[in-house]
């Protein structure tokens, strides 16, 4: 890198935070997922601690409103050598009855809305969940290492007990916070969506062109997809399915912020995943930074390579077709594991009827009694004004579109959400 840390830390110290970003915060409890109202947040920045910015409480849903922050100038994160591109918060978080927890390190860029996740342990609860999250650096902009070259196409134990025979979306993987040699290292079961966002959100930038950020996310998803059907780390007697360790993997970090924008992405295409013809197991799509880490002779995507076909207009298949060949494509898993009811295949809105509105009935009042501002609904199978305004008050607590009408991604969300709050996906 043409800068070391000090020099780029007096560099940000120097520079005009002359854009805005945004954050809202959501806090749930670690036993239940179960929202926690009245957490009490104070924010201040990484760059004055003593100094507090904001101190803002959490709703009934457990979320915070959106606060505006100072970022940098957006052309920081549009291409490579400029300052760091983000700005760094760090919150201070207490609720009655639970105990305290610290996060420094929360990224802010412009123009975008930074997610904050926090999970507030019950005075008493002696697990070993961290009372503190430090989220190191991203990869764009700090060094780590990089990957190791492996073939696209995996070899599967077609003896196994345990490989499936078909590409299905796991409802939760477990991710090992290090190499696969560190047995001190924790394992975290992280539900499938929450994991693309949260590497999505470690190794790309929000403010991306979306064409950009889709064929990242596509490429995150088929790498992860590919360890699940071809049980990578199980079969070499590990009992994970995947590592944060950039070497082998994807960046995951836990407890980290994600962003709005591959949020509602992710949640948009989570069942994607990329192929090519005649092979069964999704590609192992492997990329590098293109600037820090050149893999272009590879046939491996750059990242700062894909946000610059995004601003020249390419979709995502363009994209990476343009790094990983012509005969790529875009394929969709056969199942996804741990859902009550698959979504119908149709949008339900006004007028709908029939056991697929029941059904997304049945889940949207459990979850209504969790979160108690969404309207309880009756479960009598019609889509009415009832059930649309319970699904638009849904998608605006779950930062989705809010249309009132429940298409793939609100399905899914509100599936996703009633099996936490429910415990039948007993997540951790």
């Amino acid at each position: 890198m043409p800068q070391n840390t000090t020099q780029k830390s007096a560099e940000i110290q120097k520079a005009d935070f002359t854009g805005n970003g945004f954050l809202q915060i959501t806090v749930v409890n670690t036993e239940n997922n179960f929202p926690v109202t009245n957490a009490q947040i104070s924010i201040v920045s990484a760059d004055n601690p003593q100094k507090i910015l904001d101190e803002i409480s959490t709703n009934l849903s457990g979320q915070t409103s959106e606060i505006t922050l100072p970022a940098p100038p957006l052309e920081y994160s549009l291409a490579p050598g400029s300052g760091r591109p983000y700005s760094e918060y760090n919150l201070h978080i207490s609720a009655p009855g639970y105990q305290t927890t610290e996060i420094t390190g929360t990224e802010i860029l412009p123009d975008t809305t930074a997610i904050q996740p926090v999970r507030l342990k019950p005075l008493g609860d002696s697990d070993d969940m961290p009372d503190r999250i430090d989220i190191p650096g991203h990869t764009l902009y700090r060094e780590y290492p990089p990957k190791t070259v492996e073939n696209e196409i995996q070899p599967v134990n077609e003896s196994g007990e345990i490989v499936l025979s078909r590409v299905v979306v796991p409802q939760t993987i477990i991710v090992h916070d290090g190499s696969p040699s560190d047995s001190t290292a924790q394992d975290y079961y992280v539900p499938y969506r929450d994991y693309i966002k949260n590497v999505a959100s470690s190794e790309i930038y929000a403010t991306w062109p979306q064409s950009a950020i889709t064929a990242n996310i596509l490429a995150i998803m088929s790498f992860t997809l590919n360890r699940v059907y071809t049980e990578h780390y199980r079969n070499r007697g590990y009992e994970f399915t995947i590592t944060s360790s950039t070497a082998y993997d994807h960046k995951w970090i836990y407890g980290r912020n994600i962003y709005d924008s591959i949020s509602v992405i992710t949640d948009d295409i989570f069942d994607n995943y990329l192929s090519r013809p005649g092979v069964r197991q999704p590609i192992l799509t492997q990329y590098c930074d293109g600037r820090q880490v050149q893999c272009r002779d590879r046939g491996w995507m750059t990242q700062w390579g894909s946000c610059e076909l995004g601003e020249m207009g390419y979709s995502p298949i363009e994209i990476l077709r343009y790094f990983y060949g012509d005969d790529l494509y875009i394929n969709t898993a056969e199942g996804i594991a741990g859902i009550p009811a698959s979504w119908p295949g149709y949008d339900l809105a006004a007028g709908s009827s029939g056991d697929k509105v029941r059904q997304l009935q049945e889940q949207l009042d459990t979850v209504a009694t969790i979160y108690t501002a969404i309207p309880r609904v009756a479960q009598d199978g019609i889509y009415g004004n009832g059930t649309a305004g319970a699904v638009r008050q849904f998608q605006s607590i779950f930062g989705l579109p809010v249309t009132g009408i429940t298409d793939f991604a609100t399905w899914y969300r509100i599936s996703h959400i009633y099996v936490t709050v429910s415990g039948i996906g007993e997540l951790q």
